[in-house]
């Protein structure tokens, strides 16, 4: 069976504070962890208040303080908001703290809104276009240092940690399969162009020194519990949170509440059905249906799971039935 691992945005949840939701995160890897997950991920967003990951490298070394062997990383950076080298330095110091299981995803896109993009002090020309670049310049600051390089990475240089590219459409793809390294897919939020972009990368992928097959990581959102009246109701908060977001009124995750579903408006009922596509929302039994669906669909080498739950308590039981489907379906693998 294939491995999962957990994507945190670290959300602020209403009635609490950026402290505690650094805490959370904390506690979320440390308990993914001992799960047996295969990674950790943190995501890079800009001027969001129920959001508490902008500073994403810091992140990373807070919440892995107690972990012990779960993989630790970005998904990602979003590399047009930072000088290469400076993210070579931050993933170098990182890799120094937890060496063997730091991971780089780099994204192409600000993290929010043009007013966070001119906020972040970003070019005003070509900050994305320089992308592809941009990746191979932050490649080669963590490759070995060459004779007569001045400048250099300390720490990063000499340390190749793994990068991965990010993408919600096929550009990500393209890249992704032209300087052959690992790439994941926002499908837990926007999947609209999953299949075109999976199979452009799979079709086109080039062999390189850290990957010598295509490998693709999926977005995939889970909010499992004991039953599936429990799991809707959970599922209420990432309802209102998408709705909210679309509505241009982006807030801290709020507690369950079924009765907003009746605010949504019809056309938003189309979009939350096409955002959330790529879901488990229900009891382990219907979890485990649905995950299977979902990688018997896509081929996916691995799955990343998103649980933007209000309550710890549910969300840790989530991941726990989470990782019960996963040995339940591998079980079921060894025994065909």
């Amino acid at each position: 069976m294939i491995p999962f691992s957990v994507l945190d945005l670290a959300p602020i949840v209403e009635g609490s504070n950026p402290r505690e939701a650094l805490a959370r995160a904390r506690r979320l890897a440390t308990h993914a962890d001992r799960l047996g997950y295969n990674r950790y991920w943190l995501a890079e967003h800009h001027n969001l208040p129920g959001i508490a990951s902008a500073a994403t490298a810091v992140m990373i070394a807070h919440a892995g303080q107690d972990t012990e062997r779960i993989r630790l990383g970005a998904g990602g950076i979003m590399l047009p908001n930072h000088a290469p080298i400076m993210v070579a330095e931050q993933f170098g110091t990182l890799e120094a703290i937890y060496p063997g299981r730091i991971d780089l995803g780099l994204g192409r896109a600000p993290g929010g809104d043009q007013a966070v993009a001119h906020a972040l002090r970003r070019t005003l020309v070509g900050g994305e276009d320089r992308f592809p670049k941009e990746v191979v310049e932050l490649q080669a600051w963590l490759g070995d240092v060459q004779p007569g390089q001045r400048v250099q990475a300390v720490p990063g240089a000499g340390t190749n940690v793994p990068l991965w590219i990010l993408g919600s459409s096929t550009f990500g793809a393209q890249l992704a399969a032209h300087l052959g390294l690992p790439y994941a897919f926002a499908s837990h939020f926007a999947p609209s162009m999953l299949k075109q972009a999976i199979s452009i990368y799979r079709q086109t992928f080039q062999p390189s020194e850290q990957l010598k097959e295509p490998y693709v990581m999926l977005g995939f959102n889970m909010i499992a519990a004991d039953t599936d009246a429990e799991a809707d109701r959970l599922a209420s908060s990432l309802r209102r949170t998408f709705v909210n977001m679309r509505r241009g009124m982006p807030t801290r995750l709020a507690p369950p509440d079924p009765s907003f579903d009746a605010e949504i408006q019809p056309h938003e009922h189309a979009v939350l059905e096409q955002i959330l596509s790529c879901s488990a929302i229900g009891s382990p039994e219907t979890v485990k249906q649905q995950v299977q669906a979902f990688i018997d669909d896509t081929g996916a080498d691995e799955l990343i799971l998103s649980s933007h739950i209000f309550d710890e308590a549910a969300r840790d039981h989530s991941l726990e039935i989470a990782a019960e489907v996963r040995e339940q379906l591998t079980s079921a693998k060894a025994a065909e």
